[in-house]
């Protein structure tokens, strides 16, 4: 049963956002804190389908794990729990049985990527990124479709920006998997 917005806890679990239906909305949980967003526009809805469709090729083929889409949650922290939800994200097959039937995978993905929207704001941005890197994701894609480029970000802390010719790679989280950044970013 949907939790109505009048009734919402300033302190949440992530069982209890399984239960938040916030109409048109998109949410993730922050240290215990509801976080409500508008849903993804439709060209960072665009370039995160056309990027999920180029890894889930390569990893179905390679029968390497999972790919999930977008606003897809994983708790990454507990007691408080923090939920968030990459554009899209990748999960080793060492780890797909970790994925329970009902609500969040405690568990974090191996690599994901964030689509930058017009709304995001930088320090919030590198926040999410922060979060991501200290619970264990191996690889960050940010995609920035005003820029034309990419930042790759890694647990080591070093960063490398991707130009609009440049190449999004899996390095040693995907290996041999390679994808034009102009390839995802164009229509």
């Amino acid at each position: 049963m949907a939790m109505p917005a009048h009734s919402i806890p300033e302190l949440m679990t992530a069982e209890e956002l399984e239960h938040v239906h916030l109409p048109g909305k998109s949410t993730e949980l922050v240290r215990g804190r509801l976080l409500v967003r508008e849903p993804p526009g439709t060209r960072q809805g665009r370039i995160a389908a056309t990027l999920a469709y180029f890894l889930t090729d390569f990893v179905r083929r390679n029968r390497l794990g999972v790919v999930f889409a977008q606003d897809t949650g994983f708790k990454i922290e507990s007691n408080p729990d923090t939920v968030r939800a990459p554009d899209v994200a990748f999960l080793a097959q060492a780890r797909v049985d970790q994925i329970p039937d009902r609500g969040y995978a405690a568990l974090t993905p191996d690599l994901l990527a964030e689509i930058v929207s017009p709304d995001d704001r930088p320090g919030e941005l590198l926040a999410k990124i922060a979060q991501w890197l200290d619970a264990g994701t191996r690889l960050i894609w940010v995609i920035d479709p005003r820029s034309a480029e990419a930042r790759v970000y890694r647990p080591d802390g070093s960063l490398t920006i991707i130009g609009a010719d440049g190449v999004l790679d899996g390095e040693d989280v995907l290996p041999g998997f390679a994808c034009a950044l102009e390839d995802v970013l164009s229509s």
